[in-house]
């Protein structure tokens, strides 16, 4: 099985750095995975000089094979192949991977301001679609989002923004 970890556009260092610990690689391997994608973006962790001229870097850690990259065109052939995705909360990639059907657990920035992100993964949380976790939790939930049936997500209608659209400017 393959596990994906991407952080956006965005600088998330300590979540780039802690899914490489050997805590967090072991969770996924007592999971049944055997690798892992990471999308690093702009982090700084102990790859990043490797990866800063935009190749990709592949290792072995805790017998998982990890590729670590900062960015591809498209992450959707990323989250087709991923089985779980682990992800910064932001409400883009969140959309992607849920309307996907694919089992994820976000993990919110909490040095962004206003701290958007963890109200997003609450309320996603709540309604049973994924997991939220923080940074030093993240081993641990890889373990509980394998013991929950996750709500899916319900497919995007049109009609229902159109509906909101048509009222908001005053058609209906």
């Amino acid at each position: 099985m393959r596990a994906f970890v991407t952080v956006g556009s965005t600088k998330f260092d300590d979540l780039v750095q802690h899914s490489l610990t050997e805590e967090v690689l072991l969770s996924l391997r007592n999971e049944g995975y055997t690798s892992l994608g990471v999308q690093c973006g702009n982090s700084n962790f102990e790859f990043a000089s490797v990866v800063a001229d935009g190749s990709e870097h592949a290792l072995e850690r805790a017998g998982v094979s990890v590729e670590v990259w900062k960015f591809k065109p498209s992450l959707e052939g990323e989250f087709d192949k991923a089985d779980l995705v682990i992800s910064h909360a932001g409400a883009g990639t969140i959309l992607d991977v849920l309307r996907k059907g694919k089992r994820l657990i976000v993990v919110p920035n909490e040095t962004l301001l206003d701290n958007h992100q963890s109200e997003l993964a609450i309320a996603l949380e709540e309604k049973g679609h994924l997991k939220s976790s923080t940074v030093t939790g993240l081993a641990q939930v890889i373990e509980d989002v394998h013991k929950v049936n996750l709500t899916p997500f319900p497919p995007f209608d049109g009609h229902k923004f159109a509906g909101i659209l048509d009222e908001t400017m005053g058609f209906l």
